[in-house]
């Protein structure tokens, strides 16, 4: 009896410190559910994170628009995406830090019943909103890859491996949805303050934002759906869209690591010298003796040098980014006045139904980008009085199929600077300029990411069928909307 007394008592010991010891490994100091409004601010900073890196890890885009050259490693502007894995890279930040967290932050403000009428007015907005940036987050992947997972991706819990939609199936279905958002905001209400940190809440800015966001989209569309572009131009249009350097998208950073801008961390925080500007970016403003030159790049004995594309290029050599890059608090822009008019442009040489004349939107994105970096009006005026420059007789000194393409498409790019991902597309909607081919080079110009390798092991099923949809998961293959040579 004596003997079962005591093992009841050490039994009883035995639960009393397990139940101790799970208590202890209880955390008391974080929130069971994270709120909605703090789901929403990391995934925006996500977003704009990998949109804006230049890190060789994380995004190429800047060194395959021939903005940089790197000094010492040169497989990434050699076109090299599988030695670091950067598809697998940008792949995992869009679905799982960005398309993620604005998933599960819509799901908790749903069921979030807040403590004011006031405060629960805000609801839709922030909904609103989070779908505004999940359709940027998509539309991005689609340019990116081309197929990609969409109805079945996010619903990790019950299906690790989803499938790969038709990529112009998905983009017209983002146009769908945008409109919906955009129509859907009430911009008599706030949204999420301070949790916002690229409008700050200001429900009137991100209708701007949403909207621009359609018209960069429609003239993606531009060649292979010209009614369904037009339609959606004269939408987001009549709804309005950025208009002035103070509608920019730009996201606010702070001086201490790691709310610091990524193109910081590589510059400074780093120690590296990784980059030098690259010879193509630096020939073409040379050429035009563009006012921003300065504004941009360093000077090696009182020159503007660039780095051959894919060869080695000692740091001290060349020209490199000028002191404005290396501030932790450089905006990250996702959408600017200047591009705005540029696609404006574009549509006017297209003969698409807009306002203004093509060449009235190319003055006004050259001034503007012009502007942006610190030039003046006056340095504008008198760029756009060169022969090269001025639309109308840099038109008729191209000998381009297309001058218009040649023309406002150099410029665009010109005025795309620091802004890697856009400039690639680009580059590949409008052709121009033509890019210098690296001098080891592991393929053709890349028209896409390849899929991340993971996806051939993992989702092999899923991965096939879409690689064959596309016509092979090659650097090289063309788009959808990229139909052109």
């Amino acid at each position: 009896m004596k003997k079962i007394i005591i093992l009841l008592i050490g039994a009883v010991a035995i639960y009393s410190c397990s139940t101790d010891l799970e208590n202890l490994n209880q955390n008391i100091k974080d929130p069971a559910e994270v709120p909605g409004e703090s789901l929403f601010t990391s995934a925006q900073k996500s977003l704009v994170d990998q949109i804006v890196e230049i890190n060789v890890n994380l995004n190429n885009t800047q060194l395959w628009s021939q903005f940089l050259q790197e000094a010492t490693y040169t497989d990434e502007s050699n076109y090299d995406q599988v030695t670091r894995t950067i598809p697998q890279s940008h792949w995992d930040a869009m679905y799982k830090d960005v398309l993620k967290d604005l998933d599960e932050s819509t799901k908790v403000i749903e069921a979030t019943t807040y403590t004011t009428d006031a405060l629960n007015a805000l609801k839709p907005n922030k909904l609103l909103i989070n779908e505004i940036l999940t359709v940027y987050a998509y539309s991005n992947l689609v340019e990116t890859f081309g197929d990609v997972p969409y109805t079945e991706a996010l619903n990790i819990e019950d299906n690790l491996q989803p499938k790969y939609d038709d990529g112009l199936t998905i983009y017209k279905d983002l146009l769908s949805r945008l409109t919906t958002a955009i129509n859907g905001l009430d911009t008599s209400v706030e949204s999420y303050g301070k949790a916002d940190n690229l409008y700050q809440g200001d429900v009137s800015q991100w209708k701007k934002f949403a909207n621009s966001l359609k018209l960069r989209m429609a003239n993606t569309l531009s060649d292979i759906e010209p009614a369904l572009a037009q339609t959606a131009m004269t939408e987001a249009l009549t709804s309005g869209v950025i208009t002035s350097a103070a509608d920019n998208a730009t996201f606010t950073y702070y001086g201490a690591d790691p709310n610091t801008n990524p193109v910081y961390a590589s510059l400074v925080l780093s120690g590296r010298l990784d980059y030098v500007a690259g010879k193509t970016v630096i020939d073409i403003m040379n050429a035009l003796d563009d006012p921003r030159r300065p504004l941009y790049f360093t000077q090696i004995n009182g020159a503007y040098v660039g780095g051959v594309i894919g060869q080695e290029s000692t740091y001290a050599n060349f020209s490199h980014f000028s002191e404005k890059f290396e501030s932790a608090t450089l905006p990250g822009v996702l959408f600017s006045y200047s591009e705005v008019e540029f696609i404006l442009a574009e549509a006017a040489a297209r003969n698409f139904t807009v306002p203004g004349t093509a060449a009235d939107h190319y003055n006004n994105g050259v001034t503007a980008s012009i502007l942006y970096w610190g030039g003046t009006a006056a340095d504008a005026t008198a760029y756009l009085a060169q022969p090269e420059v001025a639309y109308a007789s840099a038109i008729a000194l191209s000998t381009a199929t297309m001058p218009w393409k040649e023309v406002i498409g150099t410029q665009k790019w010109l005025a795309l600077f620091n802004r890697g991902m856009e400039a690639w597309t680009s580059i590949r909607l409008l052709d121009f300029p033509i890019m210098a081919e690296p001098v080891d080079a592991v393929s053709g110009y890349p028209n896409r990411y390849t899929y991340p390798i993971v996806e051939q092991t993992l989702n092999g099923t899923s991965y096939n069928a879409a690689s064959d949809a596309i016509g092979g998961d090659t650097a090289e293959n063309q788009l959808f909307w990229d139909i052109n040579d």
